[in-house]
């Protein structure tokens, strides 16, 4: 049976299961039960899809997803973030688009601190968007900074998507973590950059406001509530770069510090703590139970010859390889308007893992594109998740298309920063080459 026949029955049943609404977890369990009874000796591989599963999430390099959530988790929860936020915003008042800056700002230091994007712009829609919309500022640069701001959590180190992305497709997690972050910081640039420029050009898309009065010294309060969270990302990111820690020890390191510096602010409570255990425990449950359910596909994929067939296919083609790169993260873009983010890893990284090798390209840069294509699924319509989380912070008469609008200008500079690493892998590679 021709492979590409066989794809069409595999992957036409998995797209009707998602299409379906049916949880990720279940869709890629109907596939693999199918796929197995079909091509993988009937009911005698059921017994080995099982195994298989739980062999898939007892790795120990997803050890850092359960462990960047509790870190995330506790300072999102003791206060912390919520007290930096505020003297961030003091520190950038003279600033055209104040609120904008600091949305995008506070983004980009929250991933460092927690790598979760929903949670990143949950708190930062929940906080400033009311602010701006008594402020006056124009939908577009509210709503718009804050959803770029929480897609920097996907590609800035700690990443919990970079984590399975790496255990998946066997590329060093640690080296994964690090490509980020040069990438990350290049991309928090462009969207401070359009949203100062766009003010300067035109004030009125977001007045300056009044002043803001504080009680206490800024030095202070930067000493005291931003400063001490430097520790997390030295614990986490130090560790990693110096060799003194593999990724798994890190996290443990990192999470261990946020519980440090919570009880230093006398934030560690019986409250805080049974919250952040049972926020962290339902998302690590349902992260890992889509990579139980997925580890068959990838199998399966293998089995039935599909994977050999896209390989030869691709690495036949007369084109020069990057090209072949810059349809992969196509593909993964438009995927990334209809199917979560980790759905997408564990389709993609079957697949794509096998052309990287085989064209003989640097895994690492390979999965860092991954990543930025991946977090641009966030703000792609129909179904990019920070656009819903936005609409349910949104002011009233905030339509869904508003928030598109909004989130339009951050998608065309994140297609810009994806170009520019795709042109020039070294500002991915540069890190991870000096851990």
């Amino acid at each position: 049976m021709e492979w590409q026949f066989l794809l069409l029955v595999i992957g036409g049943i998995l797209f009707l299961c998602l299409l379906s609404g049916l949880p990720i977890f279940v869709a890629f369990l109907i596939v693999d039960a199918v796929g197995i009874l079909l091509f993988m000796g009937g009911l005698a591989g059921i017994d080995s899809l099982i195994r298989s599963m739980f062999d898939s999430i007892g790795l120990f390099t997803l050890s850092p997803v359960v462990l960047f959530t509790v870190m995330g988790e506790a300072i999102f929860r003791s206060g912390m973030a919520t007290r930096a936020l505020d003297v961030m915003e003091r520190m950038m008042t003279r600033l055209p688009g104040r609120l904008s800056v600091v949305a995008v700002s506070a983004g980009a230091v929250f991933a460092m601190l927690s790598g979760s994007a929903l949670g990143s712009c949950a708190m930062l829609g929940s906080l400033l968007v009311p602010d701006m919309e008594k402020r006056g500022y124009s939908k577009s640069l509210s709503m718009g900074p804050i959803m770029a701001g929480g897609m920097l959590a996907v590609i800035i180190p700690p990443s919990t998507l970079a984590v399975i992305l790496g255990a998946q497709g066997g590329i060093s997690v640690g080296k994964l973590l690090l490509s980020g972050f040069i990438p990350g910081f290049i991309l928090a640039g462009l969207y401070l950059s359009y949203i100062i420029i766009s003010c300067v050009r035109n004030p009125s898309l977001a007045p300056m406001g009044e002043s803001i009065k504080a009680t206490s010294s800024l030095g202070k309060d930067f000493l005291i509530y931003v400063l001490p969270l430097s520790l997390i990302i030295l614990a986490v990111l130090g560790s990693i770069f110096t060799g003194v820690a593999t990724p798994t020890e890190a996290s443990a390191l990192g999470a261990l510090t946020s519980f440090v510096l919570a009880a230093c602010y006398r934030e560690l409570t019986v409250k805080m703590v049974i919250k952040s255990t049972t926020s962290t425990l339902a998302i690590s449950t349902m992260i890992l139970m889509i990579v139980g359910g997925s580890v068959a596909f990838s199998q399966l994929l293998s089995f039935t010859g599909i994977v050999r067939g896209i390989v030869e296919l691709v690495t036949n083609l007369d084109v020069p390889p990057v090209i072949v790169v810059a349809l992969m993260q196509t593909l993964l873009i438009i995927m990334g308007c209809f199917i979560d983010q980790i759905a997408m890893i564990m389709i993609a990284v079957p697949i794509f893992m096998p052309i990287t090798a085989a064209l003989g390209l640097d895994s690492v840069w390979i999965g860092l594109l991954m990543l930025i294509s991946i977090s641009l699924g966030l703000l792609t319509p129909p179904f990019g998740l920070l656009l819903f989380i936005m609409k349910g912070n949104a002011p009233k008469g905030t339509t869904m298309f508003d928030v598109w609008r909004a989130s339009l200008p951050y998608i065309i500079l994140a297609f810009i920063g994806l170009a520019l690493f795709i042109i020039f892998p070294g500002i991915a590679t540069w890190l991870p080459r000096h851990m």
